[in-house]
Formats: C-alpha cells, structure tokens, sequence
C-alpha cells in the first residue's frame, strides 16, 4: 500500500489539533485508514503530536485495535472461547487456513485476508462464531466455512 509519510502525518495531527491527549484517536484514524501502524508514520505522529514513542507503542501493544504490522483488508476471527471450542471452532481454524494459505496471526499475500484467533466474543449462545471485519456469523458450521469467505472475495 502506497503512502505519503509526511501528508498521512500531517492529515491525522492536524485532524486532532495536534493535541496530545487525542494520540489514541490518531492512532485509530491510521488503523482504521492502512489497517495498520507503520512504523515510519507512527514515528513522525510522535513527533509532530509530541508523544514520546514509547506511550505509542504502549498503546499500540496493549490494545488489540491495533496491530504493527500489516493486516488484511478482511480481519478473519475466529473465537476460541469455551463454547466456541467446544462447538468446532478449531476444526473451523484448520478449515480457514488451508482455504486462505495460511496460518492464524498472519495475512494473505494479496493482503486481502488475515486470520487470528480470539478468546472470546460473548456471544456463546451461538457458537462456534466467526466474525470478518464488523460482520458476526455465529452456528458457522464446517461446510458453511468456505462460503464465509466468498462474500469478501
């Protein structure tokens, strides 16, 4: 993904008046626009916000919004609560990473899908559930796997 280091910087500081105390809400703007927090852009945030780039990276690694590196466009997760164990969700897992070519924690070459494993979604009454980006499927079963995944292609 091409960006500008200096206008992307630029366009979230000022967005938040440059304010300090508005770093998570920056931080956000960048998540929400490159699907991650590219080191040079984070970097040049702290600068220009005056936040030490510690507090950054304590945010960024506290906070599961936030990722460092390079997320697909579609967040494939899978919950792996209790009920969701134990309804099938990690035959659910095996089944999504032959299907996308790899393994949980990582992202598509084409940067189209990323899978990752949660511990819990609270919504056991429908387990095993699947959620990609804002969208929750729960009862996913094994054959409804795959066609998960069609919708986002």
């Amino acid at each position: 993904m091409e960006y500008n280091v200096q206008q992307k910087s630029d366009e979230i500081v000022n967005r938040w008046g440059r304010k300090p105390e508005n770093i998570i809400e920056m931080m956000h703007d960048l998540q929400n626009d490159l699907n991650y927090l590219p080191r040079d852009i984070i970097f040049e945030i702290s600068k220009k916000a005056h936040v030490p780039l510690s507090h950054i990276y304590n945010l960024a690694t506290f906070f599961n919004a936030f990722s460092l590196k390079p997320r697909g466009k579609h967040q494939v997760c899978v919950c792996l609560g209790t009920a969701c164990h134990a309804y099938g969700a990690p035959k659910i897992i095996n089944i999504l990473e032959k299907e996308l070519g790899i393994s949980c924690g990582e992202t598509t070459q084409d940067m189209k899908f990323g899978l990752e494993v949660v511990r819990c979604v609270g919504a056991c009454g429908i387990a095993p559930v699947v959620s990609i980006g804002k969208d929750l499927y729960g009862k996913v079963t094994i054959q409804g796997t795959t066609k998960l995944l069609k919708k986002y292609q």
